[in-house]
């Protein structure tokens, strides 16, 4: 039987919803207040979802520890408090969408997925109280 876990982490960060081919007006008219110009910041609530066989030695699915090591080096560490527009180098060609974001912490975690964990499900990352996206691991 395969078991799943959530684990919950959370980072701050800032971003500017902008689309450089696009006049001011036209990214004004399409993201409104998130095309500030000075970016606007988020409290963002990370989920990682693992799905797995139980390990009848440890009666765990995955080393918690072991985990949160992964997640917070190559994502949390990398993310909090930073302008994601300009301090992270994946958005140099991307747009700083909330949904592109998940899509970067999906590719930074599996570089490194140790092929012992149970696997990757989904990412769930809370950007306000009403938008939450699902990554999934694998399309």
């Amino acid at each position: 039987m395969k078991i799943g876990l959530t684990r919950a982490y959370h980072f701050c960060a800032a971003h500017r919803l902008h689309v450089a081919e696009f006049s001011d007006a036209k990214n004004q008219a399409l993201f409104g207040k998130c095309n500030n110009p000075h970016g606007h910041g988020h409290n963002y609530r990370l989920e990682i979802v693992v799905r797995g066989n139980l390990d009848q030695t440890t009666g765990r699915v995955v080393d918690l520890a072991a985990l949160d090591t992964i997640v917070n080096e190559r994502i949390v560490s990398y993310l909090d408090h930073r302008y994601i527009n300009e301090d992270i180098a994946e958005f140099k060609t991307r747009i700083a969408t909330t949904e592109v974001l998940g899509e970067v912490i999906r590719e930074r975690l599996l570089a490194v997925w140790p092929v012992a964990f149970p696997k990757l499900q989904d990412i769930r990352i809370q950007e306000t109280k009403r938008n939450q996206f699902v990554i999934p691991s694998s399309d």
